[in-house]
C-alpha cells in the first residue's frame, strides 16, 4: 500500500503542474489581456502599461529572458507555493485574504448539505432496497422522481417565498448566524435527495442478489441485519466514489445558494469576480477546486483498501 501511495504522490506532481499551466494559459493567454478586461477596451496605453507592470503582466509568459524562472507562469507557481495568489484588481487586496473569508461560509453551508443529504438518502435507499417491489419502495421511488423533476431554482424561489416571505420562519438574506443557514441547507438537501436515493438504491440492489446475501438469509438473519451488516458494507465502494465527487465542491461553494441567500462564500466570491472581470480571484477559485478534486481522488483510492479487503493497492 505504501508503494502505491508513493507512486500516486509522484503522479500528483506532473498533474498539478499541468493544472497550473492550463489555468495560467486560460486566464493569461486565451482570455486575452487582463488589463483590457479590467480597464476596458478604451483604456489608454499608459493605463494598460501601469496595470501590467503592477501585476507582473509585462514579463514574459513562460520563460524569462534574463532569468529563466522570471516569467509570469513561474511567478504564478512560486506565489501559490508561498500562499500568494496575487492581488484582486477589484478589491485591491490579496486574493488569499478573499479566499480565507469565503471558505468558512462555504463550508458551513455545503458540509451540512453533503452530510445530511448522504445520511437521508442512504436511509431511504436502504428502506427502498429492503422492501423492493412493495408499497414502501414504490412510494420512495415516486417521491424521489418528483424531487428530481423540480428545477433547482424552483426549490430556491419556492423556499424563499413560502418560508421567508409568507411564513417568516427563516431569514432570506445574509449569514449573521446559524439561523440564516437553515433554509439554504434544507433546500440543498431536498434538491439533491432524489438523485442520491436512486443511485444508492441501485448500488444496494447490485449486491442484494449475490450468493453471500442468500447465505446470510439462510442462517436466519433478519432483513435489517442483512442490509446493514452485509449489503451496505459491500456497496460502500460505489457510494464512497459517488460522494467523493461532490467533496471538491464543498470548498468552492454553492454558486446559486450563496447568490440567492447573500452568503459570502466562495461561490459568491467567484460570481462577483466574474461580473467585475477580476481574473486573479476567478483563477484562484478554479485552481483550488482542481487541486482539491485531485487530492480527494487520492484519498478515495486509499479508502478503497480499508472498505474492501479484496482491493490490494500494493499490486
Amino acid at each position: 500500500m505504501w508503494r502505491y501511495l508513493g507512486k500516486r504522490l509522484l503522479e500528483v506532481v506532473p498533474t498539478t503542474m499541468g493544472i497550473l499551466l492550463i489555468a495560467f494559459l486560460l486566464f493569461n493567454v486565451v482570455g486575452g489581456s487582463p488589463a483590457l478586461a479590467v480597464l476596458g477596451k478604451n483604456a489608454s496605453a499608459e493605463s494598460v502599461a501601469a496595470f501590467n507592470h503592477r501585476y507582473g503582466y509585462d514579463k514574459p509568459l513562460i520563460v524569462g529572458e534574463g532569468d529563466f524562472f522570471d516569467s509570469q507562469f513561474f511567478n504564478f507557481v512560486k506565489g501559490i507555493v508561498h500562499g500568494d495568489w496575487g492581488y484582486s484588481s477589484e478589491l485591491d487586496e490579496p486574493v488569499a485574504d478573499i479566499i480565507k473569508r469565503g471558505v468558512g461560509p462555504s463550508l458551513s453551508l455545503t458540509v451540512p448539505i453533503l452530510a445530511l443529504g448522504t445520511v437521508f438518502a442512504l436511509v431511504f435507499a436502504l428502506l427502498s432496497a429492503a422492501f423492493r417491489g412493495g408499497a414502501v419502495d414504490r412510494t420512495i421511488l415516486a417521491v424521489s422522481t418528483v424531487l428530481m423533476s423540480v428545477n433547482y431554482v424552483v426549490w430556491v424561489l419556492a423556499g424563499q417565498y413560502i418560508f421567508s416571505y409568507q411564513a417568516g420562519v427563516f431569514p432570506v438574506w445574509g449569514c449573521a448566524g446559524v439561523g440564516y443557514l437553515v433554509l439554504p441547507v434544507l433546500i440543498g438537501v431536498v434538491s439533491s435527495l432524489g438523485v442520491d436515493i436512486r443511485f444508492f438504491r441501485t448500488a444496494l440492489l447490485d449486491e442484494i442478489y449475490k450468493p453471500y446475501v442468500l447465505t446470510a438469509r439462510a442462517k436466519g438473519l433478519s432483513r435489517c441485519a442483512v442490509m446493514i451488516r452485509h449489503v451496505l458494507p459491500n456497496a460502500l465502494i460505489a457510494i464512497v466514489t459517488y460522494v467523493s465527487l461532490a467533496i471538491p465542491y464543498l470548498f468552492t461553494g454553492s454558486l446559486l445558494l450563496e447568490n440567492f441567500f447573500g452568503i459570502p462564500g466562495l461561490g459568491a466570491v467567484a460570481i462577483n469576480a466574474i461580473n467585475s472581470s477580476d481574473m486573479a480571484v476567478v483563477r484562484a477559485v478554479v485552481v483550488i477546486g482542481a487541486l482539491v478534486y485531485q487530492f480527494v481522488n487520492l484519498a478515495t483510492d486509499m479508502l478503497y483498501a480499508l472498505l474492501d479487503p479484496r482491493v490490494r493497492l500494493s499490486r
